[in-house]
């Protein structure tokens, strides 16, 4: 892509309202546009990097045994009357509005009510389990405190998981599995995630578990273990700063954290009032056991952003950034351009994503634009690096460059 045909340029101020890390630096960097609050637009830049995390995400749910699907956003009213959800919580949560005829609708802050409804047309038998469906789609919530940029928006996108079983020891063992996929795929995003104890909620009365980043900037508060051994939502916790780990005797940690994924076991806390039932190996009839697994495309990007970003800008990953390349020429000398132009064209042919500056800017608003991006390289040429047949080095989040020959770039 070259800089002066990209959609959405930086910007020098957001608006006054955002307040989170993650909205300013996006919003500034030509990432996303805010229509308004808790709903964004992704722009050319912030498609490509989220879609390169839903694209991790199904590498990793494929791993273990998940079927993409996708399922319709608009619902009925008369399939939450099922399982009394669309009155509790109803309005709290849900949008909801008449259509045609009267008739009533809400648009999907979260699918069980569906996916278990495409289940009982087809499950009839225990040779039928266990399988694992996921999609991701965006859903709508209307949300009190949307105000956190990517992190807590009233439409956002959300990959959700749902596990079909005939016993609980098939539920377990899958969510072990589950659990193992989610630090996968954190750990592909650059992120460090802790597996953290929460509450159930209105979907399980066991603990939940959820998946939480360390940052100054959380909204949530943890306690947990250094050796990781152990962590708490504070909401449910039994332990305090300081106490002993119930593991291995260290002493706890405080920590603020953003929640970047959760899972529940769900049992048959849909499945029985919708009467997803199966047949077992002696004709009787059960009720079929689920489990639940969330994780937000969107909130992992805003959370990237939260932890891996410095007072120039954002520094990606390179396994989600836009490009992993960001070529930069400085000076209009004919020698300049055309070894720009060239060593592009190259970088193309081999399969790398680079985003080449070519704009007639000064070098002090290239090289801030480029901090604001946060690609992970920046290669520079210039008449000083050509003089000496080379080109400038430098990885973002590093002081240092370094002078590299020209011809390396080519081999």
């Amino acid at each position: 892509m070259l800089q002066s045909q990209l959609f959405g340029k930086t910007l020098k101020t957001v608006p006054k309202d955002e307040v989170s890390r993650n909205a300013e630096l996006l919003i500034r960097g030509g990432f996303i546009d805010k229509l308004m609050a808790g709903a964004y637009s992704y722009l050319p830049l912030g498609y490509r990097v989220l879609n390169k995390i839903k694209n991790i995400i199904r590498e990793e749910m494929d791993a273990i045994g998940g079927q993409e699907l996708f399922m319709p956003a608009l619902q009925p009213k008369a399939l939450w009357e099922e399982t009394g959800r669309w009155t509790d919580p109803g309005k709290a949560v849900m949008f909801q509005f008449k259509g045609r005829e009267d008739k009533e609708y809400g648009l999907s802050w979260t699918h069980e009510e569906v996916i278990v409804d495409i289940a009982r047309k087809r499950v009839s038998s225990y040779k039928d389990l266990p399988f694992a469906l996921y999609q991701i789609q965006d859903k709508f919530r209307d949300e009190p405190r949307a105000k956190s940029g990517l992190l807590r928006g009233r439409e956002f996108s959300m990959k959700d998981l749902y596990s079909f079983h005939a016993t609980e020891d098939d539920l377990l063992n899958f969510y072990k599995k589950a659990i193992l996929a989610y630090l996968k795929v954190f750990k592909r995003c650059g992120l460090d995630a802790l597996v953290v104890e929460a509450s159930g909620g209105s979907f399980s009365k066991e603990f939940s578990h959820e998946f939480q980043v360390l940052t100054p900037f959380g909204e949530d508060t943890i306690f947990y273990c250094p050796n990781r051994d152990f962590a708490q939502n504070k909401e449910i916790a039994k332990v305090k700063t300081g106490d002993k780990c119930p593991v291995c005797n260290e002493k706890t940690l405080e920590g603020k954290t953003i929640e970047v994924g959760n899972i529940f076991k769900l049992y048959t806390r849909y499945s029985t009032p919708m009467k997803l039932q199966f047949a077992d190996a002696d004709g009787k009839k059960k009720d079929v056991i689920m489990g639940c697994f969330g994780l937000g495309p969107s909130r992992v990007m805003g959370a990237i952003v939260e932890v891996s970003s410095d007072k120039n800008g954002i520094i990606w990953p390179a396994s989600v950034a836009p490009y992993t390349i960001h070529l930069l020429t400085i000076g209009t000398s004919a020698a300049v351009i055309e070894a720009g132009e060239k060593l592009y064209n190259h970088l193309l042919k081999k399969g790398e994503e680079v985003l080449f500056d070519d704009r007639a800017v000064s070098p002090g608003a290239k090289f801030a634009d480029s901090d604001l991006l946060g690609i992970p390289t920046r290669l520079i040429i210039s008449e000083k690096t050509l003089a000496q047949e080379s080109v400038e080095f430098k990885r973002r989040g590093e002081e240092q460059s370094e002078i590299k020959p020209l011809k390396e770039m080519y081999v």
